[in-house]
């Protein structure tokens, strides 16, 4: 009997999870691009993807720059393809498709707003 309770209890959690939550679609977008897995985004594409410096230094006596690209103006094609193959120094963050979606969608709407 217990277990069947519990049962019932996850399924009614589930459906409802579906339906109410907790956090809006935006703020979940929000969240996952300032923390998607332990290091955010933000911290590399700045605030709304605009794309940063992120170090100035000297390699052999050459002064280099290391700085990211805008990602709030890449097509969906492109930004599909930059989260799931790592490239130089950029983590593979093994998102889901949902938030790679989320992402996309926060990043536009978050150029639009500029």
């Amino acid at each position: 009997m217990r277990i069947l309770l519990l049962f019932l209890l996850v399924l009614v959690s589930l459906s409802a999870e579906e339906k109410d939550s907790f956090i809006t679609e935006a703020e979940y977008a929000q969240h996952l691009y300032e923390n998607p897995r332990g290091i955010g985004c933000n911290k590399c594409h700045g605030k709304k993807g605009e794309g940063m410096v992120i170090s100035k230094y000297k390699h052999k006596g050459e002064n280099r720059v290391l700085e990211t690209k805008e990602i709030n103006t890449l097509n969906y094609e492109d930004f599909t393809y930059a989260l799931k193959n790592k490239k130089s120094i950029m983590p593979k963050y093994f998102l889901t498709s949902k938030e790679i979606n989320a992402l996309y969608s926060y990043l536009h709407k978050t150029k639009e707003s500029k």
